[in-house]
């Protein structure tokens, strides 16, 4: 059975990815291995660790068969609510936000969880109303089932995951076969509500969206991080300066240098060049879970693996795109790359069911 799984399993996938997560405690370990001046490698060592645990999960989930989450998913949805309610009366606060919930030794933040919860949720939902989504009223409990997870995300206050919920949904949604010119009039009544929503955000969220325009408006406030993003990844121009050589992320000029800002520090250290082979590898992931998803006949598959790739695709845009400042700052992680065991651990079960799910459809053809 074993050798049957290995040999139907996607190998380019698993390699990529594991490609990406090298090249993440890399830089990991150059961004971070000098602290208050003295040299330690606590980050990348955690990370490390974090990976080697995900693994069973990846092993877990290859040999699972996917279509058994269905069963589960009305449960995990409640489980989900509950954990995002938790956050609310038990959470910890950090940077102005409460997100996480410390569990001894350990600080979990359940909206990262939360991601690919509402993957196996969504896709239990929409996998009973493919090719019926024709009138606003099919698409509304939809909406509300995306919608409340959305709003608990979105008061902690964490815009960037909220986000990634949408464009989750959007993507099944859109996979889904739903009517387009439906699709268009909800896409105009969400401009025409914007603005409502604009006044529900707090201040420093204000600020990120409206401050990329012009940096240089705030430079020593929200606008700090884009223009230290912006002289790191300039600064590195073809080669880079090399690993372990960036001015900018060594002497703590880019904050969060590990996290929503890694990508800068490999424009900074590995240069242009070291940024293409980055998205070339994204673009093989990718690629590679869309073949995925198409290929597959069964609609509880297809979307599993729509709602992977819909998160990973957006979370690379955005998070690319706030580091060359042509996107709003929203603290989303850059998959496989940012430090922090929570998000590998989502993007490693992603990577699980999306291979279990070319998995079972190869044994299918076979």
């Amino acid at each position: 059975m074993l050798k049957r799984e290995w040999k139907n399993l996607d190998k380019v996938l698993l390699v990529i990815s594991f490609l990406i997560i090298g090249v993440s405690l890399c830089i990991i370990g150059s961004a971070t291995h000098i602290n208050k001046g003295i040299i330690n490698y606590d980050f990348v060592i955690r990370q490390g660790i974090g990976f080697i645990i995900n693994l069973a999960l990846v092993l877990f989930f290859c040999h699972y068969d996917y279509t058994r989450l269905k069963r589960f998913a009305k449960p995990l949805y409640v489980v989900n609510l509950l954990m995002l309610l938790a956050v609310m009366f038990v959470g910890t606060s950090a940077l102005g936000a409460q997100r996480w919930i410390q569990i001894g030794p350990i600080t979990v933040q359940p909206s990262e969880f939360a991601k690919i919860i509402m993957i196996v949720c969504t896709a239990a939902l929409l996998s009973e109303r493919v090719g019926q989504l024709n009138t606003f009223r099919s698409v509304l409990p939809v909406g509300l089932f995306i919608g409340i997870p959305f709003l608990l995300v979105l008061k902690q206050p964490d815009l960037g995951t909220s986000l990634v919920f949408l464009a989750i949904g959007l993507g099944m949604v859109f996979v889904s076969r739903i009517k387009l010119s439906l699709l268009r009039n909800i896409a105009a009544v969400g401009v025409i509500l914007a603005p409502i929503g604009w006044h529900f955000l707090k201040d420093y969220q204000k600020a990120r969206i409206t401050v990329f325009l012009d940096p240089n408006a705030d430079p020593f406030g929200a606008g700090y991080h884009i223009i230290q993003s912006k002289i790191a990844i300039g600064s590195g121009m073809l080669f880079g300066k090399g690993l372990f050589q960036g001015s900018q992320s060594q002497l703590n000029f880019l904050p969060e240098n590990h996290t929503d800002f890694i990508f800068s520090v490999i424009g900074e250290e590995l240069g242009f060049l070291g940024c293409v082979f980055l998205l070339f590898l994204y673009f093989v992931l990718i690629y590679r879970g869309l073949m995925i998803a198409k290929e597959c006949k069964d609609p509880f598959g297809m979307l599993l693996a729509t709602g992977v790739i819909s998160m990973w695709t957006f979370q690379i845009l955005v998070n690319v795109g706030m580091t060359c400042g042509i996107m709003p700052v929203t603290g989303i992680p850059l998959p496989f790359m940012s430090y922090g065991v929570s998000a590998l651990t989502t993007n490693m079960v992603g990577l699980g069911i999306l291979l279990s799910v070319y998995m079972r459809q190869q044994t299918m053809i076979f």
